[in-house]
């Protein structure tokens, strides 16, 4: 009896993580995420989107700068490589262009789930190569959104305790 094809262990790519999202703003619990994610991986790059469709507070080149200077101590502490890229075309070219074989998405609650769920069947018919995990929002983080980030600062309201304070000074600066 033949034994069954085993793995030849870790293909390229699978130990470098790509972490999309268009961070308008980066948030504390976008930090968590990267956190945990830098225990899953070798190199993590984290992949800003251009995405003009969702009216960003920020330009492309903010939201890269504000996302360097926050990840920065996570990769001080953890050892582990992170970059940060912009980028505009397909999220599975992006991961080969970065050479990752992961996908790392976080979900805060059951409306995540769907669309994530969706994104991870197109990403997976378009390239069956790159896996996507995703993680949990831990309890702390889990109703923080960008979106209501930047309507709360838009209004005059307090962000400190939802966003890191590099960025904090740059939607602040930004909103006048």
């Amino acid at each position: 009896m033949s034994e069954p094809d085993q793995p030849a262990g870790p293909q390229p790519g699978n130990h470098v993580g790509l972490y999309p999202g268009t961070f308008d703003p980066i948030t504390n619990g976008h930090l968590d995420i990267i956190g945990r994610a830098v225990q899953l991986v070798e190199r993590l790059v984290v992949a800003v989107a251009e995405n003009t469709g969702k009216q960003p507070l920020m330009n492309l080149d903010e939201r890269v700068a504000c996302v360097r200077a926050e990840v920065a101590p996570i990769a001080a502490r953890s050892g582990v490589r992170i970059e940060v890229v912009g980028f505009g075309n397909l999220l599975v070219q992006c991961a080969r262009q970065h050479g990752a074989g992961i996908i790392l998405r976080g979900l805060r609650v059951v409306t995540d789930y769907d669309y994530e769920v969706q994104m991870f069947g197109m990403n997976h018919r378009l390239d069956p190569g790159i896996e996507t995990v995703f993680l949990m929002a831990t309890e702390r983080h889990q109703f923080i959104s960008s979106r209501l980030v930047k309507e709360i600062a838009q209004l005059g309201g307090d962000i400190s305790s939802f966003v890191p304070h590099f960025t904090l000074g740059r939607i602040l600066a930004k909103l006048g």
